[in-house]
């Protein structure tokens, strides 16, 4: 098995609206900076893997309409998964660890403006009992929050600095939909006000992965993936704890998480709430940076924002302004699925 680092990333400045593109217009400025950024061209990449849903785009295959992003000729190995583009990274890790390739591209994009995307994240519940009653994702959250404060873990005005903090750290982020003084709005679903919840946008982004001196030829301070991991919760949530997420402590642990403190943490939570309940998890105190480019309450393209997570925690790698980072993707409602990563830099290897 050799070691696998993240060697490149990029990703496109987060707007509420992209009417003017398409899923390929939006990718393809993306791919050609990431490329460029490690003197690769597409045919040099071994394997290529995305992310995306096709319930955003609302038509069968729309993935396959991406990939002329990526360039039709010559043939390449490509693999695609209905979910975050951090699965995908996933997948491409495997493909290198086993020596099937070299390097590989990843991506993903969401576009969630053509349609109202609190509708369409309905359709990952349960069928059969809690579909057909159509919760969306902020009154689910909102539960999830509620239980929180019920069980004295945080309040409102907690979660009010939490969106502060993120929010303030995103006015250096180039690429965030919303930075600096967001006021905390109105009740969206009670606890929840508007700024404890992501902006709904559009985005995508990429990076590149690479095995060995591979890496170490393509990029000056490889972000090494040292340990990554994905575990699911329960599809039920009648019959989880809410104010805690097991899965994503056992993600964190069998990634190696807790064999060193990190610096840097880069969490997938989209609700204020979240992220209380993920710092606990993670065992994240007040001495790890969280989310330095200020999360998804900044920006969150759905199907991207947790791949943009591992890119941006690599990217504070490649600039030395990290050694040794963690970085979450979830996918489902109130953290139903949790991938956490660990990322070194080489000075940290042993």
């Amino acid at each position: 098995m050799r070691d696998v680092a993240i060697v490149a990333f990029a990703q496109t400045d987060h707007r509420r609206r992209t009417d003017d593109l398409s899923e390929v217009e939006m990718l393809m400025p993306v791919l050609h900076q990431v490329l460029d950024a490690t003197g690769l061209r597409a045919r040099d990449i071994g394997f290529t893997c995305s992310g995306s849903s096709d319930y955003l785009a609302g038509r069968a295959f729309s993935f396959t309409m991406a990939l002329d992003g990526v360039g039709a000729q010559p043939p390449i190995s490509e693999s695609h998964v209905e979910m975050d583009g951090a699965w995908a990274l996933y997948e491409a890790w495997v493909k290198l660890r086993t020596g099937e390739a070299d390097t590989a591209l990843v991506y993903a994009y969401g576009k969630s403006s053509p349609g109202e995307v609190r509708d369409v994240l309905t359709r990952q519940l349960d069928p059969y009992y809690v579909g057909p009653l159509w919760p969306d994702s902020v009154a689910l959250a909102a539960l999830q929050a509620q239980a929180l404060i019920d069980a004295g873990e945080t309040d409102e005005a907690a979660l009010a600095s939490i969106a502060a903090r993120n929010r303030t750290a995103a006015a250096h982020n180039p690429h965030a939909q919303l930075s600096g003084s967001v006021p905390a709005g109105d009740y969206v679903v009670r606890p929840l006000r508007t700024g404890d919840c992501p902006p709904v946008g559009d985005g995508a982004a990429a990076v590149v992965l690479a095995a060995g001196d591979t890496a170490r030829a393509l990029c000056t301070r490889p972000a090494w993936i040292r340990g990554i991991d994905h575990r699911i919760e329960a599809h039920s949530l009648g019959v989880r704890e809410l104010t805690d997420s097991p899965s994503a402590r056992l993600a964190a642990e069998r990634a190696g998480a807790f064999e060193r403190p990190v610096d840097t943490a880069e969490l997938h939570a989209p609700f204020t709430s979240q992220e209380v309940v993920l710092r606990r998890a993670l065992g994240l105190d007040d001495s790890v940076r969280v989310n330095p480019s200020g999360g998804t309450l900044a920006a969150n393209p759905v199907m991207a924002a947790g791949l943009i997570r591992l890119g941006e925690a690599a990217a504070r790698i490649h600039r030395g302004e990290s050694d040794r980072a963690l970085a979450h993707a979830t996918s489902g409602p109130c953290l139903q699925q949790n991938l956490v990563a660990v990322l070194e830099g080489e000075t940290t290897h042993v």
